[in-house]
This record gives C-alpha cells, structure tokens and sequence, in this order.
C-alpha cells in the first residue's frame, strides 16, 4: 500500500534560497510562543517576498522566510519597528502583531544550517 502526499506552492518555495539581497516583504504572521526552555517568549514572524527591493526583479517573488525576535533581545525589533514609521521610545507600548499585512524592506542573506543553506534574516530592516 502506498502513502501518498502532494505540496502546495507555498511549501515548495519554502525551501527556496534566496540571492542575498533587500527584498520588499508582505508580513503574513506574527505568533507568540514559550521559548524551548520555557524562560522567554519567542515572536516568529514570516513574511513573503514580493520583489528585489533594489531592482525591482520578481524571481524570487512568492517564498516565504521566516525569522524570530524573542523577549530577552528586544533591541532587534527596534529596526523593524521604525522601517514600519513607528517611533519607537522608552516605556512606549507597540503591538507586533499589528505588522501583518504591511510591508517592509528586509535584507536576507544566507546561511548554513545543519549542513544545508538557508535564508537568514539579520534584523536588517529599512522603510520602502
């Protein structure tokens, strides 16, 4: 008997390696979740390329990357923050969440994990 399975797009363009590079990105997701060691709070965020930032080119348009902030590094977020027009300030409350459905500019590079290549975001951020 055989286990049949198919993929959707979106699952293909996953795994797609990006050429380093600034690219437009729409914000799909913004989730909050424990840490693996339950001591911090983790906020994955995925978004979804829409085209080179700097040239306009659309091959990669479509693949989604990910990326994390975490509650003990805050200071990463700041970049996000204000390529969103927010100002950022001490004591000033922003809601993260409220990124989805925007786009911003974020530049991704690559990496290796686990033997493999991947697309990294470094929490380099710019307003488009």
């Amino acid at each position: 008997m055989s286990t049949l399975i198919s993929f959707t797009e979106r699952e293909l363009l996953r795994g797609k390696v990006v050429e380093p590079s600034w690219y437009r990105m729409r914000i799909e997701s913004v989730g909050e979740a424990p840490s693996k060691d339950q001591g911090s709070t983790n906020y994955p965020v995925e978004g979804i390329i829409e085209f080179n930032a700097d040239n306009g080119n659309k091959d990669f348009a479509g693949v989604p990357v990910s990326w994390n902030f975490n509650s003990k590094a805050m200071s990463f977020a700041v970049g996000f923050f204000e390529s969103l027009g927010q100002k950022v300030e001490p004591g000033v409350r922003l809601d993260l969440k409220g990124a989805e459905g925007k786009s911003l500019d974020v530049y991704v590079e690559n990496d290796t994990w686990q033997g493999r290549v991947i697309n990294r975001v470094n929490h380099k951020y710019r307003m488009p």
